[in-house]
């Protein structure tokens, strides 16, 4: 039985993938599926640079705007909504395309991956939310003594992560690091290609620190403070998203805006460079620098790269 084909667009935060893709689904006949971890979450729109209702009504996108903030969404959740998804864009003749930044959410959808299925409605992820108001830096402790490798690879003030990896080690009774083995394989269920968009690091960063200014522009302070009228200021969510947690401790008057503005840049700048490290380390991806290329100048070397590859089915015409 042939693999369903699927494109995946990948690359660093405000690189621009949301309009290359739509460029592409557009000559491909494709429909998008957000890999993006924020995304999901409704009432975030500004901060996550969501696709717009007119883009969104250009091409149909998948898994945006289905969870409230206060869910915890898990990567197992997302993976199985992803792959029905993908197999019913596939049974009506389109094109699936997996577009995002969120490593983890890609690779669970396109590789053999198994995830433990825990939310924040068990017992276990409860317990552990509660410890994080109480002491978050125990929650990491506990982690360095049940698994010292894990704990290297996270970053101390990330508790959904560390959170994640002990609930791992509750519910499976295995390290996160030895869950973690099956990654370093990398066996696609799709018949899939890959394509990673980039940019020269200043140029990259500035438009990273642009993008942060247009979102203040657009509102996203006031997405802020409707999320805490709301009551989601204490969701873990609200709390680790970038833009969000900045402007939360500005709103609690922990923190000047100018303060806060200048810290979500850097933490930004900051989560582009580990994106792409992720990234790096597949070498599957076929990489476009789309420095002074317009978005149909990138989408034409991509359908080009896809063409050589026999990935696109022969007798028609794919560009613009």
């Amino acid at each position: 039985m042939d693999k369903e084909k699927l494109l995946v667009v990948v690359g660093p935060t405000a690189v621009g993938k949301s309009k290359v893709a739509i460029e592409l689904a557009k000559r491909l006949d494709g429909e998008v599926i957000s890999a993006d971890s924020m995304q999901v979450y409704k009432g975030m729109d500004i901060g996550t640079a969501k696709p717009g209702p007119k883009e969104r009504r250009k091409i149909r996108h998948h898994l945006i705007n289905i969870v409230d903030p206060p869910v915890d969404f898990s990567v197992a959740e997302y993976q199985r909504l992803a792959r029905t998804a993908i197999e019913e864009i596939t049974q009506r003749g389109k094109l699936p395309m997996l577009v995002g930044g969120s490593g983890l959410y890609i690779r669970s959808v396109i590789d053999k991956l198994k995830f433990p299925s825990g939310t924040l409605s068990s017992k276990i992820r409860r317990e552990l939310e509660k410890q994080t108001k109480s002491d978050p830096g125990g929650l990491y402790e506990e982690l360095q003594r049940l698994d010292p490798k894990a704990a290297k690879k996270i970053h101390p003030h990330n508790l959904r992560r560390i959170i994640r990896a002990l609930e791992v080690i509750t519910l499976t009774g295995r390290t996160f690091t030895e869950y973690q083995k099956e990654w370093q394989r990398r066996e696609s269920i799709y018949e899939i290609r890959i394509v990673g968009l980039n940019l020269p690091r200043e140029e990259l960063y500035a438009k990273i620190d642009g993008r942060v200014d247009e979102m203040l522009q657009k509102g996203l302070l006031d997405e802020v403070k409707t999320l805490v009228s709301l009551g989601y200021s204490g969701a873990i969510t609200a709390r680790q998203a970038l833009g969000y947690k900045e402007l939360l401790e500005h709103l609690e008057e922990r923190k000047s805006l100018e303060d806060a503005v200048q810290l979500i840049k850097q933490r930004t700048r900051n989560f582009a460079k580990r994106q792409l490290t992720w990234f790096k380390r597949d070498p599957r991806i076929k990489w476009f620098d789309i420095s002074d290329k317009t978005t149909k100048q990138v989408a034409s070397e991509i359908i080009h790269f896809l063409q050589t590859e026999r990935f696109l089915p022969g007798g028609k015409h794919w560009e613009g």
